[in-house]
C-alpha cells in the first residue's frame, strides 16, 4: 500500500532553515509528481511547491518563492523541501501528498513551528 512519511519539521527561529524528508513507498515513485501542502493554524491546507517526476520542472507558491525548494531522489524513493529564511507565517503542519491512480494519498504530516 502506499505510503508517505514525512520527517524533519521541528522549532526553529525566524530565519532558520529546515530540511523535510518524505519516504515514499507502495508505488511506482519514479512515475509521479510530487507535492508539498501545508496547514498553518486556523488555515486551510495548501500547495506549497510540486515537482515533476524526472525534476524536469517545479512550481511554488508565491509565499515560498525564493525561499524553499523541492528536490526529489526517485533512486531513494525519496523528495525534500528545503526550506530557508523561515518566517512565522511558515508555521504549520507539512504533507506530502501523492495523486496516484485517482487516489490521493497523505502522510501523517509534520510540524515546523517558527517561533523566536
Amino acid at each position: 500500500q502506499v505510503q508517505l512519511v514525512e520527517s524533519g519539521g521541528g522549532l526553529v527561529q525566524p530565519g532558520g532553515s529546515l530540511r523535510l524528508t518524505c519516504a515514499a513507498s507502495g508505488f511506482i515513485f519514479r512515475g509521479y509528481t510530487m507535492s508539498w501542502f501545508r496547514q498553518g493554524p486556523g488555515k486551510e491546507r495548501e500547495l506549497v511547491a510540486r515537482i515533476a517526476p524526472t525534476s524536469s520542472s517545479t512550481n511554488y507558491a508565491d509565499s515560498v518563492k525564493g525561499r524553499f525548494t523541492i528536490s526529489r531522489d526517485n533512486a531513494k524513493n525519496t523528495v525534500y523541501l528545503q526550506m530557508n529564511s523561515l518566517k512565522l507565517e511558515d508555521t504549520a503542519v507539512y504533507y506530502c501528498y501523492v495523486r496516484s491512480l485517482g487516489v490521493d494519498y497523505w502522510g501523517q504530516g509534520t510540524q515546523v513551528t517558527v517561533s523566536s
